[in-house]
């Protein structure tokens, strides 16, 4: 079974990314885990999480955290780029960074590397495999957009973290479901988690 990279960045809504790990584990996926140095930071600040640095003992955090012991979960540091994700010769099913700063995204669209996530979308990029970019900021400056659109154009999909109303949600949580169902339709990943648009009710 090929893995699903999960990146999530020094972005705000760090909850979506937690979430999606949640949620392909739940499914027994494999999931390969990046986070930015960034990331840590954010957890910090916004929810007073300190996750740790090192791989076993953050698997072993994420899986205590979110209470799900099926599929596959390899964490990595974000400077790891002798890491088997950092090669185009390791097969992946796709790459999804949730949330995506502006920054990694910049660097991306600039080929320009300086960590794993960064690395690891370009072998995406470079391989022709599904690579999903969800940005989180607002408003977006031209800066902002020419580099989405650069990206675009090199084949990745973006996909903002902007849920839907027609769902009736009740909850935040039904709202970061529906975001994450929606990135991972992008993968072929059906994920049964909300209710999907079937026309207007009669």
């Amino acid at each position: 079974m090929e893995s699903i990279v999960v990146a999530i960045t020094g972005a705000s809504a760090m909850q979506i990314g937690e979430r999606s790990i949640q949620v392909l584990l739940e499914n027994s996926k494999k999931v390969d885990l990046i986070l930015s140095k960034g990331a840590y930071e954010v957890a910090k600040s916004e929810r007073s999480i300190n996750i740790p640095v090192e791989p076993k003992a953050q698997g072993d955090f994420w899986r205590n955290k979110l209470g799900v012991m099926s599929g596959k979960l390899t964490c990595y540091r974000w400077n790891d780029h002798s890491a088997s994700i950092a090669s185009g010769s390791h097969k992946t099913k796709g790459m999804v960074i949730v949330p995506c700063s502006m920054g990694t995204l910049g660097r991306i669209a600039s080929g320009f590397s300086l960590d794993l996530i960064e690395r690891c979308a370009d072998v995406h990029l470079k391989e022709n495999r599904p690579l999903v970019i969800s940005p989180r900021e607002s408003p977006l400056n031209l800066i902002h957009i020419e580099n989405i659109k650069r990206l675009a154009t090199a084949g990745a999909l973006i996909v903002p973290p902007i849920p839907a109303w027609y769902t009736n949600p009740k909850t935040i949580d039904d709202l970061i479901d529906f975001i994450v169902v929606r990135l991972f339709d992008s993968l072929g990943e059906d994920l049964d988690y909300i209710k999907r648009w079937d026309g207007p009710n009669k």
